[in-house]
């Protein structure tokens, strides 16, 4: 059985003036007409939903990392939530942007990729020992400077708190995937 989406879309005659501009900015800055996932539930919010959308254009499209790098911390905070819309719309773009199958389906599983280049098993490290233990150690902290340069380190951290934002919104929201997609991850037990 699945869950019911707690925060569904809001129609267009039943939203605030507020949140009717927000939804106009937002299409507006990413020039789209879609409007879904985790700023469906966001909209609540209309002033933490423009705040937030702002950062993440920043942080997927034109931070100081490569968007292939961009993408593996996508994946690996979407895996950590379990957040089934997030991997399903980031792990095409994961493919799209040159990350291999190898390292998708590996984090998918929750094992750390064989294979990796340098940069990628540097930047691996660091989300991971900052997702898990709440920190970075002093040498994987040396490795991501020394590759990623501070710029770099701080946009991980970035982008993981972004992600860990929206997986928390679509798992407290029970946002479901777009129509007719189907659940990629395994549930981990626990």
């Amino acid at each position: 059985m699945t869950p019911t989406d707690r925060m569904p879309p809001i129609a267009y005659a039943e939203m605030t003036a507020r949140q009717r501009a927000a939804v106009a900015d937002f299409k507006l800055t990413r020039n789209t007409s879609e409007f879904d996932g985790p700023f469906i539930p966001l909209l609540r919010s209309p002033e933490l939903l423009g705040r937030v959308h702002v950062v993440g254009q920043y942080l997927r499209f034109r931070s100081a990392l490569p968007r292939r790098l961009s993408e593996l911390a996508i994946l690996i905070t979407a895996r950590h939530w379990g957040q089934q819309f997030e991997w399903d719309v980031h792990s095409t773009d994961a493919t799209a942007v040159g990350l291999s199958s190898t390292i998708i389906d590996a984090v998918a599983e929750g094992r750390r990729p064989p294979d990796m280049a340098e940069d990628e098993a540097a930047f691996h490290d660091f989300c991971q020992e900052l997702l898990h233990n709440r920190r970075v150690s002093d040498p994987t902290y040396a490795r991501g400077v020394e590759l990623f340069g501070e710029q770099g380190v701080i946009d991980t951290v970035g982008l993981l708190g972004y992600y860990s934002l929206l997986g928390m919104v679509l798992n407290t929201a029970r946002t479901p995937l777009r129509e007719g997609r189907r659940e990629k991850l395994e549930r981990f037990p626990g």
